[in-house]
């Protein structure tokens, strides 16, 4: 990759509350980031009255962990990933922000940045995507070999067929599919394979980075811990970084080591995945955790969260969570929350809320509302 940046070297100590990119970096205290996406914004639709669906998002990656990213469908999940990686499609428009990658070789580079070309190179070779609905990625009529093989050919063009044919071989099997598969159709294999040929087909150039856009939709529980699984030993065993983009906070906590939650274009809450589940902090973390029924323990009715998000082109004054929360005071109608450390920051250093509850003002919080949010 060619380099656009200096290099930057992690902060290691966690700084005051801040709401900028900076402050978020080093409030997580990042030791070695691979991807730093700081003030990422996008708007979709041209000319005047254009609707931003991230505002000003900022997320760090460090290198060998999985991120998750969870939120409900059309909070900003997948727009974030594309618009991280410049696939976005119109009328979706990136209109400021950085995405640095850092390499293994010590240069960073700003992938907004790069020119046709050299984004081209990186892509599969740095970073790569495992898209939703695997029969839709896949071509219905190539062979799975020859995709697989296609990907090696576009960025190694000099590779033999015979080299290629071998390294298709080595992927399949390596995500636990027999090799007498290469010869087969997309629609003959099953969603769990068809899932697995794309993981497969995104680890061939053996990323840095892979970020994986809800891979386990439509799959059944069977299947969903299977994929995990490999998931999980491949980046044991290879050592790439992970974005796992997903509706289901508890799917999370099986392969995350920290989670992200995204509500309305917006990061609301970002901490450790286990302190996440255990002790969720923001009401709509709450709302999602209590959506799914849990994996174990007694049986428990299942509130979800009421009303709906909110119309991206017609945001609300204040916090935009506010007309569905059950901790909503005055002010969260008229101040926007900042994410930020939390009251608990000596306890929970690593973690940020974007939330009037838990951003220190505590004469501005009344009792009972507080001590209801944090149980």
């Amino acid at each position: 990759m060619t380099a656009t940046g200096n290099t930057t070297t992690s902060n290691t100590t966690a700084t005051p509350v801040g709401g900028s990119a900076e402050n978020i970096a080093a409030a997580m205290n990042t030791g070695d980031p691979i991807l730093e996406i700081k003030n990422l914004t996008v708007e979709y639709g041209f000319g005047d009255d254009p609707t931003r669906v991230l505002d000003e998002v900022s997320l760090t990656l460090n290198r060998g962990e999985v991120l998750g990213l969870a939120g409900e469908s059309g909070c900003g999940k997948s727009t974030l990933a594309y618009g991280a990686t410049r696939l976005l499609p119109p009328p979706g428009v990136i209109k400021g922000g950085q995405v640095l990658f850092h390499d293994r070789d010590g240069t960073t580079t700003d992938i907004l940045k790069l020119n046709d070309s050299d984004l081209r190179a990186a892509r599969w070779r740095d970073f790569a995507i495992v898209f939703q609905g695997a029969m839709n990625s896949l071509n219905p009529v190539h062979r799975v070999g020859s995709q697989l093989q296609d990907a090696i050919f576009a960025h190694q063009s000099k590779t033999s067929k015979k080299v290629a044919r071998d390294r298709a071989v080595y992927l399949l099997e390596m995500v636990g599919i027999n090799a007498d598969r290469l010869n087969a159709y997309p629609h003959q294999l099953s969603g769990g394979m068809r899932q697995r040929v794309m993981i497969a087909m995104a680890l061939a150039l053996e990323p840095q980075l892979l970020i994986m856009d809800e891979p386990t939709t439509a799959l059944d529980v069977v299947m969903q811990r299977q994929i995990l699984e490999e998931i999980t030993d491949l980046r044991d065993r290879m050592g790439f970084s992970v974005i796992f983009i997903t509706h289901d906070v508890s799917l999370l906590v099986e392969v995350a080591d920290r989670i992200a939650i995204m509500y309305a274009g917006e990061i609301v809450e970002a901490a450790d995945a286990r302190d996440a589940y255990r002790f969720p902090r923001h009401p709509y973390t709450k709302g999602l955790l209590n959506s799914f029924p849990p994996l174990r323990g007694p049986r428990r009715e299942l509130t979800g969260i009421p009303g709906s998000p909110p119309d991206m082109s017609k945001l609300p004054q204040g916090c935009r969570f506010a007309e569905r929360c059950p901790f909503v005071m005055d002010r969260c109608r008229v101040e926007d929350p900042v994410l930020a450390k939390t009251a608990f920051g000596r306890t929970e250093p690593a973690r940020l809320v974007a939330c009037h509850l838990h951003d220190g003002a505590a004469s501005q919080v009344p009792e009972s509302l507080a001590m209801q949010a944090n149980t």
